[in-house]
């Protein structure tokens, strides 16, 4: 059905991905007219489509032929010869993200929420002008931006989109690279490199720190170093990247040791440039209606999320903090329920950080740089999944589980996973900590035996008085 060239809404959300869809989707429930406007032709924006799912569809595929060919055998399991249909497993990833993309599709017809497809900038503080295959004018009592972000370069870096690449490209590659250079050691970047690696890539990894995953704890960034460097992937630490230029079917990476200025020069197929996203604003109309933009791009907002316009509010990666699908939907609900005249919160310390490699990483709370730089007395409790049995039945004896609390109170100040399944494992930590749990708390809760969850209690033990069981 189409529709008219002016409407009228209570609320019009600009941006389809995870905080902007969830965000209509609440608006919807709570009786209130709602639209959303998106410029691409699929909803879900970057972590439906060129994010979280389809790398997850890809690391679980490289995952599965790792498995097969470096573990089956120990398992007592023969698979004969063993080849990588790169062709099958893009093809799945596809038809993976179009079956969610058109699940979302599915929710805005079910909640009633009027599409336009087009692309969406303010006219003024209500109403926002779509130009696209929708053209229209539509009239808001309330606008979200949930436009969310891109991916960043270097200032001399070149994107070309064939060798010089970005994540995007990495998930549609027709090839299974020889080589590759992955430029940053941050989530994304691990992330697709692991999944090269599996397959049979030479990966090398430029990162400008010294260590990896450098926003998480410390010591999972160790842990997880040791864990890829069994697949085989080089690591660059401490190296600044000087120069990436494209010769032929070639691409040459420079850089220098930071220390002593030691050049470094690596050729390569595919050059994977991971350093980092910014906030996607470009069109939005923000300078005609007075909104104003930080240092890196970012919306300014207050607590509530609204901008210096009441009416209008800002969500995901627009905005200050981590770049998180689930932060932006915790955000778009929480801006639909203050628009229906309700009171919600977030508590952005207690929104939980996952690395997808394997061993996952999984993280809530304080790291302990943040508790030393603070001045806060804490205490540590660690636990290995070597020592744990469930971890030893499966073979995925990689990792540890970090709990620090207050050294006087005992309340759960952070907790760091890597291993087997912390990426779920982490939601036990963030409702426990959501209701200010102690290491003793969860110490005394039954965990059943054997799983990987233990590992967690045991942890805890430590913290509490140095009593873990198992080791």
């Amino acid at each position: 059905m189409s529709k008219p060239n002016t409407a009228s809404y209570q609320v019009v959300v600009i941006g389809a991905g995870p905080g902007g869809y969830v965000a209509a989707i609440r608006c919807a429930q709570l009786g209130l007219k709602t639209a959303i406007v998106e410029k691409y032709n699929t909803l879900g924006g970057t972590c439906l489509n060129v994010g979280c799912i389809p790398s997850k569809a890809l690391l679980d595929s490289s995952e599965h032929y790792h498995n097969a060919r470096a573990h089956f055998q120990e398992h007592g399991i023969s698979v004969g010869s063993l080849a990588v249909n790169f062709e099958q497993m893009i093809a799945r990833k596809n038809q993976l993200v179009g079956e969610v993309c058109k699940g979302v599709d599915f929710l805005m017809k079910k909640n009633h929420i009027d599409r336009y497809a087009g692309h969406g900038r303010l006219l003024d503080a209500r109403h926002v002008q779509v130009k696209g295959p929708s053209e229209a004018t539509l009239a808001a009592e309330h606008i979200i931006l949930a436009t969310g972000s891109k991916p960043t370069t270097l200032p001399f870096i070149r994107i070309d989109k064939t060798r010089i690449i970005t994540s995007t490209e990495a998930l549609s590659l027709k090839e299974v690279p020889k080589h590759m250079v992955l430029i940053g050691g941050g989530v994304i970047g691990l992330e697709l490199g692991s999944v090269y690696a599996r397959l049979g890539t030479r990966v090398e990894v430029v990162e400008y720190l010294d260590r990896i995953i450098g926003t998480m704890d410390e010591t999972m960034g160790k842990a997880l170093l040791q864990s890829l460097k069994k697949l085989g992937i080089v690591f660059h630490l401490a190296h600044q990247v000087t120069g990436v230029v494209r010769k032929g079917e070639k691409v040459v990476v420079e850089a220098k040791m930071r220390q002593n200025d030691k050049k470094l020069q690596i050729e390569t197929d595919y050059c994977l440039v991971a350093v980092g996203r910014s906030p996607y604003t470009e069109g939005l109309g923000l300078d005609k209606v007075g909104i104003s933009q930080d240092k890196g791009g970012r919306i300014e907002v207050n607590a509530r999320n609204q901008t210096a316009i009441p009416n209008i509010y800002a969500i995901g990666d627009v905005v200050r903090g981590a770049m998180l699908a689930h932060k932006a939907e915790e955000e778009g609900v929480m801006v639909a329920e203050q628009i229906a005249g309700q009171k919600p919160h977030i508590h952005y310390l207690l929104i939980p950080s996952v690395v997808y490699t394997w061993p996952e990483v999984a993280s809530v709370g304080h790291t302990e740089a943040a508790l030393k730089a603070q001045g806060r007395s804490y205490k540590v409790g660690q636990f290995p999944f070597k020592a744990l049995g469930r971890a030893r039945a499966s073979g995925d004896t990689d990792g540890l589980i970090k709990v620090l609390a207050d050294a006087q109170s005992d309340e759960l100040l952070g907790v760091h996973m890597i291993g087997a399944r912390t990426a779920d494992m982490i939601a036990e930590a963030v409702l426990a900590m959501e209701f200010r749990a102690t290491a003793e708390d969860i110490s005394r809760v039954s965990h059943a035996h054997p799983t990987y969850t233990e590992a967690f209690r045991e942890a805890c033990l430590a913290a509490t008085a140095k009593r873990a069981l198992h080791v």
